[in-house]
């Protein structure tokens, strides 16, 4: 027998109730699939999308939803009639999602996307529910409040994202006194070889070839400049109570190693897995067990190898602004995420060059600071007004940032 105190396996796991907000999204398709393989050990409390009516209501009925919300507040007529028969509440407009969020589910999957989801996020937390974050305006709009609360409220965040929950396993391997730092690892997306001329006239087809995942298209397009790998940074430093000095950035484009975490003696503790949304996702609904996953196993003779590189901020500037806006604080890290949402979406109506990205973002940041308005959050309110003007802000610059890159 082994002296090594593994845990046993429970004879017999209670019935875990479960809401999925942002149900019909790339996460949501992902969470539904696991939860799908487990039916016996998730009853699923309520369910939220953003428009699609259609696919939620399939979702209510195939997982008996006692609760669904679409938060477009002009669709409850159609999502009561696609539900007509069954048992199932249903909701529409912000509040109504919010409302899915603080019913009394014991497990929460906080995956609406944009800043629309950190209230429903907060209402699960302020109930003291364990949530999955898979929302990245949590932490990178409103991280220090957000994680306040959920300290005050008892509430247990697991991160979802692959490189997040790749560092929460790893840490487990020592204390916060040990840790030395964190090593985030990024596939370098489809750009990672390109020149710099190459990558500002790069087109909206060649951002959305990503090497390794399946993944919505403004992920896809955020992979692609790095600005993802920038947000993943401040993420961390959120969730784990670090500086931006003590988190690396480490190309890896194989996308095996997700995460790892470097401690006192020297120790490089990492982990490792197919490139599937799903594997952190099962972790985060198992957790603290282990459930079966549906991911590939994981080959490392047929992989071959895995490669290292060191980001390069010169052609991927995105990823420093990141850093900058990190140790700004007082609100810098909300106005990188707004004004990143609108340099991708220009982007993607054909307003802007690939390259303007980035000197949109450091345009908004540039004039948000030199403006005086850097101050402390201490509220979604205040973190939703923030991301709101800077949108604004981005909006105005606009037009002479396209200018100069024509």
């Amino acid at each position: 027998m082994s002296a090594v105190p593994l845990r046993n396996n429970k004879a017999a796991l209670a019935v875990r109730s479960v809401t999925v907000l942002g149900a019909t999204g790339s996460i949501g398709d992902s969470t539904m699939d696991l939860l799908r393989a487990s039916k016996d050990r998730y009853r699923i409390e309520a369910l939220t999308a953003h428009t699609n009516v259609k696919a939620l209501a399939d979702l209510a009925r195939e997982f008996g939803a006692r609760y669904v919300a679409v938060a477009d507040p002009g669709r409850l007529q159609e999502l009561k009639d696609a539900l007509a028969g069954t048992r199932t509440e249903c909701g529409a407009g912000e509040s109504a999602v919010v409302e899915a969020a603080a019913r009394p589910a014991e497990w929460v999957m906080a995956a609406v996307s944009g800043a629309a989801g950190l209230k429903p996020a907060l209402a699960a937390v302020d109930r003291g529910a364990t949530v999955a974050l898979a929302n990245k305006e949590c932490l990178v709009c409103a991280g220090d409040f957000f994680m306040q609360r959920a300290a005050q409220a008892g509430a247990c965040i697991l991160p979802a994202d692959s490189e997040h929950n790749a560092l929460f396993q790893a840490l487990a391997s020592g204390n916060r006194e040990e840790l030395v730092r964190v090593i985030i690892t990024a596939s370098g997306g489809p750009f990672r070889t390109w020149s710099s001329a190459d990558i500002e006239q790069a087109t909206l087809a060649q951002a959305l070839k990503h090497p390794n995942w399946s993944m919505g298209q403004k992920i896809t397009i955020d992979s692609a400049s790095m600005m993802n790998k920038g947000l993943e940074v401040i993420e961390a430093a959120c969730l784990f109570g670090l500086t931006a000095e003590e988190i690396d950035v480490l190309v890896h484009p194989q996308s095996i190693i997700h995460g790892m975490v470097e401690f006192s003696d020297r120790s490089v503790v990492a982990q490792l897995g197919a490139p599937d949304m799903r594997t952190p996702i099962a972790h985060c609904l198992g957790w603290p067990d282990r459930i079966i996953g549906p991911a590939a196993k994981l080959d490392l003779a047929k992989i071959g190898q895995l490669t290292f590189e060191a980001p390069d901020f010169s052609r991927f500037p995105g990823l420093k602004l990141a850093y900058e806006a990190l140790r700004t604080g007082r609100g810098a890290t909300t106005v990188y995420n707004a004004a990143n949402e609108v340099a991708v979406a220009a982007f993607i109506a054909g307003k802007i060059r690939f390259g303007a990205i980035a000197r949109l973002v450091e345009a908004t940041l540039e004039a948000w600071i030199s403006a005086g308005n850097l101050a402390p959050l201490a509220s979604a309110d205040d973190a939703i007004a923030v991301d709101y003007n800077a949108r604004n802000k981005a909006a105005t610059l606009l037009p002479q940032i396209a200018l100069k890159a024509s």
